[in-house]
């Protein structure tokens, strides 16, 4: 059903992290991983699959919610479970809207960076997805340089889970963001961008984090729009530095909700253009050719 309040909008939209569940993958998913998504979202996830089935029906539903782009994030995870590459490309392949991001597990995977190049130059992927706290490594840990030396060389974003997780088998240490900043030190080429922004206990240094390193980004997704000037109450200052994403389908609103509660925050027009879309255009679009 369309959003009541799309002429409300008054910028375009960017959505940074959407997970592909539908009725094709719930398969790769551990089951209980599913429930506590379920029970999360309020029993919304299952009526969610049908509009992901397709490419064509998820593009109609963020077009509804006044979504003009976004990015799709591949699974390989431990706890949660993994979806080949190739099918979250060939859907993506078949937007208009989302592009492919990447997700690696390199405890996993004999050669992470060749597998990361051919994720990209042969399935047209555009970004890596890295779930330290999923799979049990720390985010400056040697094993993980090869993927940001590769993603450097092919101009490619890292998004790392940075913050808390409601699955079972998931360590918060790993997504403490400090390790971050010898990444940020090490590749000050590399895009890094924080999903979740410390969700939980890490929001403070997150916040530190993105403003101490040029190179250093905060994602929202999970984290309820309505109250991030809680969670950062100079959220403004690091206005050039926050990138808006849902986390959809495993939230419990849907993605104009969200849109709307960013808008409604007391801040600057010019500050939420930014977040929606203007950073993620500047990012993604312009200094890495995403779209």
């Amino acid at each position: 059903m369309p959003a009541p309040w799309k002429e409300e909008f008054k910028t375009k939209v960017i959505d940074c992290h959407l997970h592909l569940f539908n009725h094709h993958t719930t398969s790769m998913y551990d089951a209980g991983a599913l429930q506590v998504l379920a029970d999360f979202t309020g029993g919304a996830l299952e009526k969610r699959y049908e509009v992901s089935d397709d490419p064509e029906s998820l593009d109609r539903y963020l077009e509804e919610q006044g979504v003009e782009k976004a990015i799709m994030l591949g699974s390989d995870s431990r706890c949660t479970g993994t979806v080949p590459h190739e099918y979250v490309a060939d859907f993506c392949a078949r937007s208009k809207k989302m592009k492919a991001f990447a997700a690696i597990n390199p405890l996993q995977v004999v050669d992470p960076a060749a597998t990361l190049e051919y994720c990209v130059k042969e399935l047209g992927m555009r970004g890596l997805k890295l779930s330290p706290s999923y799979n049990l490594f720390y985010p400056n840990d040697p094993l993980v340089y090869p993927l940001y030396e590769k993603c450097v060389e092919l101009n490619l974003p890292v998004m790392l889970h940075i913050g808390s997780s409601y699955f079972r088998g998931t360590k918060l240490r790993y997504a403490d963001p400090l390790y971050l900043d010898d990444v940020a030190r090490d590749f000050p080429e590399l895009v890094i961008i924080m999903a979740h922004s410390g969700r939980g206990c890490f929001y403070d240094r997150a916040y530190f984090l993105s403003r101490l390193h040029d190179n250093v980004y905060m994602e929202v997704s999970g984290l309820p729009p309505r109250k991030l000037l809680d969670l950062f109450p100079e959220l403004e200052k690091n206005a050039d530095k926050v990138i808006f994403g849902t986390d959809w389908p495993t939230i419990p609103a849907e993605v104009g909700e969200n849109i709307r509660a960013v808008q409604e925050l007391p801040l600057p027009d010019r500050v939420i253009e930014k977040i929606l879309y203007g950073n993620a255009k500047r990012l993604l679009q312009d200094q890495m050719n995403i779209w």
